[in-house]
């Protein structure tokens, strides 16, 4: 793993599988640390012959951290309602650009671009504020933010919204634990002991409650992004499980309804987590798409370009 200095930050990234593969870009969502994705997952990718890109979101894991700057999630909020700009250091506009920024640091000029929670929405605002970067669009368990849409179940806002006992290793990797059972997914169990030891792991890693607090503003401060995703000319997946408390499926029902054309997979028994059980049937409905864009990129750059076509005489 190592550092890039992208869009005015260090972003923390680490790339795997052949370095002339297609590119993919994961993002994490909230509070994840690019860690947090199963070695199986990515790994099925680089095996598929995917050159892929994982990177810390600012506020998480080992990148760039907003020290010591607290907005009010009340104030926020109130701005919002009012239709007025919030005071937050920052919003999933601006992780989107990071996204963005960091292919271009690296010398990538488009990518797949996919991301889970709300990594799926900067994933979709990176489309919408990026479509050259973007060769197509997978959206995991994620949403478009629409106020219409069916809120999480209590007991998933509750988990989500509750703190560990301590600031310890053992307290905060128990918490996370209890957490991914109300959230996780009925129809992959999990081993306990793996999923505890990872945050385990992530904790020594880097363990930064504090930036949640940022994240969660930026996604508090970032407009539905309804009328936007119609507009979209560019393929796109969308994954989500009919489990998912946290993220109703209707969510992901509705992001593929607006964006022109896309592809919807609900996955039964899934809920809002990565298991590792689940990772075949995820990562196949992803390389089977993601090869078919690129089957269809290769045909279109093979093909005869007609007279008097795109400047051409």
């Amino acid at each position: 793993m190592t550092k890039i200095k992208a869009n005015g930050i260090e972003i923390e990234y680490e790339l795997s599988g052949p370095a002339n593969g297609p590119p993919l870009m994961l993002i994490m969502g909230y509070s994840s640390q690019m860690t947090s994705w199963p070695d199986e997952f990515h790994e099925a990718f680089a095996n598929a012959g995917f050159r892929v890109i994982r990177f810390d979101n600012r506020d998480t894991g080992l990148g760039h951290k907003h020290h010591g700057i607290l907005p009010d999630m009340r104030a926020a909020a109130k701005a919002m309602a009012e239709g007025q700009r919030p005071d937050v250091p920052y919003t999933l506009n601006d992780m989107a650009d990071d996204g963005a920024a960091l292919l271009d640091a690296l010398g990538i000029q488009s990518a797949h671009v996919a991301g889970a929670s709300m990594g799926g929405m900067i994933a979709q605002l990176m489309a919408i504020r990026h479509p050259a970067k973007v060769r197509s669009l997978i959206s995991l368990m994620s949403t478009t933010s629409d106020p219409s849409l069916p809120r999480s179940d209590p007991k998933a806002q509750e988990a989500l919204m509750s703190k560990p006992a301590a600031e310890d290793k053992d307290a905060v990797a128990d918490h996370a634990v209890k957490t991914r059972l109300v959230i996780g997914s009925p129809g992959f169990p999990e081993d306990q002991a793996k999923v505890r030891a990872r945050f385990a792991a992530n904790y020594d890693r880097s363990y930064f409650p504090e930036g949640a607090i940022r994240q969660w503003t930026a996604i508090m401060a970032t407009p539905p992004r309804t009328e936007q995703l119609k507009k979209l000319n560019v393929r796109a997946l969308v994954i989500h499980g009919d489990a998912d408390i946290l993220i109703h499926p209707d969510a992901g029902r509705h992001t593929a309804a607006l964006i022109p054309n896309a592809r919807l997979e609900i996955i039964k028994g899934w809920g809002h987590n990565m298991p590792i059980a689940a990772v075949p049937t995820i990562a196949g409905h992803m390389i089977d798409f993601m090869r078919e864009v690129e089957r269809d990129r290769a045909e279109a750059f093979a093909r005869p370009v007609t007279p008097g076509c795109c400047g051409r005489t």
